[in-house]
């Protein structure tokens, strides 16, 4: 509790852990919604915390550093309009989440400068893919890294290990970005299957384990691309 607002920290593992990791902040004071945001984010392996006013949001945007801003506008405190110009002049890339759903909030919340506005209710899988578009666009996702023995160029579309180059599939690469995004963070099987095939999880594993097997034995990752148990899996990194 802090000046009367209530903040919420979500956390995927440790905070030495998350350093790597893209982080975002999570603005809204429906507790319901937000949960169900951040455990929607910490299942695609985003570091996530969660502030329920935005006098407290803007407080702690001066603490820490973050990647992207979900920001819903009806807001004690601040409203999220009021916020927004708080936040522009840091050059934090947002996306409204809101049940303001007029055709002048829209257009006021682009013109004030966020990437995206959501209208409630909404879908969680168009939620992540939203903001994994927002974070490419705003080259917050790395273009070209290097991970377990792997270097992988998002713009060429090209693995290799050391200069041997490795030739996937478009689902084993989609696949092997999705971990390579989320080291050392267990997906859930129904989260890989909609990143990756982009449709609704229908309950059989066949297909992503199938995948994951064939991926994995090509990039050389048998040991670091571990099962979790009635999970799915994760790179131990």
């Amino acid at each position: 509790m802090q000046n009367g607002c209530i903040l919420i920290v979500e956390i995927t593992s440790d905070e030495g852990k998350c350093t790597n990791l893209i982080r975002i902040l999570v603005i809204e004071d429906e507790k319901a919604i937000a949960q169900l945001i951040s455990m929607t984010l910490r299942r695609a392996g985003y570091f996530c915390e969660i502030i329920n006013d935005g006098l407290a949001a803007a407080d702690r945007l001066e603490e820490a550093r973050f990647d992207l801003v979900l920001l819903d506008v009806m807001l004690p405190g601040a409203d999220g309009f009021e916020l927004m110009e708080y936040i522009r002049p840091l050059e934090i890339p947002v996306i409204f989440i809101t049940a303001r759903t007029s055709i002048a909030d829209r257009v006021k919340g682009l013109h004030m400068g966020a990437e995206d506005y959501i209208c409630k209710p909404f879908d969680v899988t168009e939620l992540l893919a939203r903001v994994e578009v927002v974070l490419r666009r705003t080259n917050k996702l790395a273009e070209e890294f290097n991970i377990g023995g792997l270097c992988i160029n998002t713009r060429s579309m090209t693995v290799k290990r050391g200069d041997t180059d490795i030739s996937l599939t478009n689902k084993e690469y989609e696949l092997l970005l999705l971990f390579a995004r989320n080291p050392n963070t267990a997906l859930y099987r129904e989260t890989i299957y909609e990143r990756v095939w982009g449709g609704s999880w229908m309950g059989d594993s066949r297909t992503v384990d199938l995948h994951v097997q064939r991926m994995r034995r090509k990039v050389g990752w048998d040991k670091v691309l571990v099962p979790v148990y009635k999970v799915g899996y994760r790179l131990e990194i």
